[in-house]
């Protein structure tokens, strides 16, 4: 798989023109990155850092000495008729990417990772979008010129679920460090997915097909099954696989040729004249290292060890807010899957219906662990406080404050819950007699009736035990 990343830098790879997306079509574009005459490149410090994080993230050896060259190839995106990128001498080599995969961990080698620059955008005029029944196509260069990072993975993905696995793994790693968005929808995260099959019994890989620019995990998947089973009926069918550039058609569910597959000789690469090479220093190599944030493979096994399943560990370690406050959480003595249940689901649920960010409420971690000792306490009932979780993450006050404001403390006088017990119980004799009889489904109708004569503040735990020792007597 070959993974494309856009970097988030504030200005392009080789020029000043701004990063970003959604701008009008050709407003961020100039001579160089237009390719005009006598327009000389510059390389954009940041991004050269950016790729050696990504490098460092990967296990990669961030070499010595790089140097950029041009691949030269001919499309009306391309301006300048060749692509500033690099060859035979890459900034990261010989890395390593664990996945958790089909229950079990695996890991998928990394060849290289280097430096280029982004093309611009086509947009053909046809219903389907496609340039071939397009009756005229019109070209945008505000992409022209961003930096992008192309990671090259080993052949080691052997199913449409391992590359679904490393493209989810390789998204978390390139957000935990900040240098891109990594949002897929927008393309500033894409993959070509290289696709072969061979018999059980043969050593050597079969002939690939490339399926480019796959711009989401649920294409990804889809388009590598289809890519799988086309060229096993080929070979079934005594035909052959031709090596060639796909693309896969998300409507149709099909992938479609669109060329012969291009070798590196027929892109004449050589070195760009106009750039120097790039030297890594030891000290660059060792500040770059120790930059690194820590590492969604590190945290989801910290996650692990203190008692989470893979899919919380994931859920809590890909969003920075929740895993900041769930280390919070974790510090203040909180109970690790009890506070990790509540993040993910009532935290997440009304950050979604408030449509807000974690970061604009009052929850706290010590308000969060008070909350949950609450409920474990017998405090607050789960439905209660849930109520209280609003109140807090709008800023009312403390759990115990909001939990007194609204009268939602749980009864725990033992002699008021009996009270309330038998009330209920004398209301509905003939229920009373037929659970005596042995229609213990009645013992959730008289709880409910204990609960809602008692406003929901009883402890629904407590007064079932009450109502069963009455079926006993």
């Amino acid at each position: 798989m070959e993974c494309h990343v856009e970097l988030q830098t504030r200005s392009k790879m080789f020029c000043g023109c701004d990063v970003s997306f959604g701008a009008a079509p050709n407003t961020l574009c100039c001579p160089v990155c237009l390719g005009l005459p006598g327009a000389l490149p510059v390389p954009n410090e940041k991004a050269i850092e950016g790729i050696l994080r990504i490098g460092s993230a990967l296990g990669c050896r961030l070499v010595d000495y790089s140097e950029f060259h041009r691949k030269n190839y001919f499309y009306p995106d391309l301006p300048k008729n060749y692509q500033i990128s690099q060859y035979d001498l890459p900034l990261c080599v010989d890395g390593a990417l664990e996945i958790f995969s089909e229950e079990r961990t695996v890991q998928i080698g990394i060849t290289r990772v280097h430096m280029e620059e982004d093309t611009g955008k086509s947009r053909h005029l046809a219903s389907d979008g496609r340039i071939h029944d397009a009756s005229h196509s019109l070209l945008d260069f505000n992409r022209s010129g961003v930096p992008l990072v192309e990671i090259v993975s080993e052949p080691d993905i052997r199913s449409a679920d391992q590359a679904r696995s490393y493209a989810v793994e390789l998204q978390r790693v390139v957000r935990a460090l900040g240098i891109s968005d990594a949002r897929l929808e927008e393309g500033s995260m894409r993959f070509d997915v290289n696709v072969s099959v061979r018999r059980e019994d043969q050593a050597n890989l079969g002939t690939r097909a490339e399926v480019k620019n796959v711009n989401s995990l649920r294409s990804l998947h889809r388009a590598i099954l289809y890519e799988r089973d086309r060229q096993i009926e080929l070979l079934e069918t005594g035909r052959e696989v031709i090596q060639d550039t796909r693309h896969w058609n998300e409507g149709r569910g099909l992938t479609v040729s669109m060329r012969s597959k291009e070798e590196s000789e027929d892109y004449r690469y050589f070195q760009e004249p106009d750039l120097v090479p790039i030297v890594v220093s030891d000290d660059w190599r060792a500040e770059v290292v120790d930059s690194l944030p820590e590492l969604p493979a590190v945290r989801r096994r910290r996650y692990l060890d203190v008692g989470l399943d893979v899919q919380l560990a994931n859920s809590i370690g890909d969003d920075s807010a929740l895993s900041k406050m769930f280390d919070e959480v974790l510090t203040d003595g909180g109970d690790p899957l009890t506070s990790a249940n509540w993040l993910t689901g009532e935290v997440v649920a009304y950050l979604r219906k408030e449509n807000k960010d974690l970061e604009d409420t009052a929850l706290s971690a010590g308000y969060l662990v008070q909350l949950i000792r609450m409920v474990a306490s017998n405090e607050l009932s789960t439905s209660a406080a849930k109520e209280v979780l609003g109140g807090v993450m709008a800023g009312e006050g403390d759990p115990a404050k909001i939990s007194r404001e609204r009268d939602l403390i749980q009864i725990s006088d033992e002699s008021v819950l009996e009270a309330a017990v038998s009330e209920v119980l004398l209301a509905n004799s003939e229920a009373v007699e037929r659970m005596r009889a042995g229609d213990m489904k009645l013992v959730g109708f008289l709880v409910g009736q204990v609960m809602k004569a008692t406003r929901g503040k009883a402890d629904p735990r407590r007064v079932s035990e009450l109502v069963r020792a009455a079926a006993e007597v």
